[in-house]
């Protein structure tokens, strides 16, 4: 079963088990400020879940390479950003969420 980490915490799920869900169920703060009551509740439309990822997750769909082109992201998917709630955990990952009320303040 694949471990997530994140801020420090470690989590264990099913592989394909969604990000997003996996984070909330957890009560890890996936939300920067006030996005964690404004935010789109998963469709990817909004980009609130916007979180740096290493390791080994689905590939980006279309919606959400689309989503991570546009401002505030700019060319996320380059800056390793994926939307957790785009994303299953096909294996070992480390999250990391990013400043700014989108997760788009990304240090490169």
């Amino acid at each position: 079963m694949p471990n997530i980490q994140f801020e420090g915490q470690s989590i264990v799920c099913e592989q394909g088990a969604n990000l997003r869900r996996v984070l909330l169920d957890a009560g890890l703060p996936l939300y920067n400020g006030p996005m964690k009551v404004t935010n789109c509740h998963g469709f990817g439309t909004c980009g609130t879940c916007a979180v740096k990822l290493e390791g080994a997750a689905s590939p980006p769909a279309a919606r959400e390479r689309l989503r991570l082109d546009l401002p505030p992201h700019k060319r996320g998917i380059a800056k390793g950003l994926r939307l957790a709630c785009q994303c299953q955990v096909e294996g070992d990952v480390t999250v990391t969420k990013p400043n700014g009320w989108w997760g788009q303040k990304v240090n490169t």
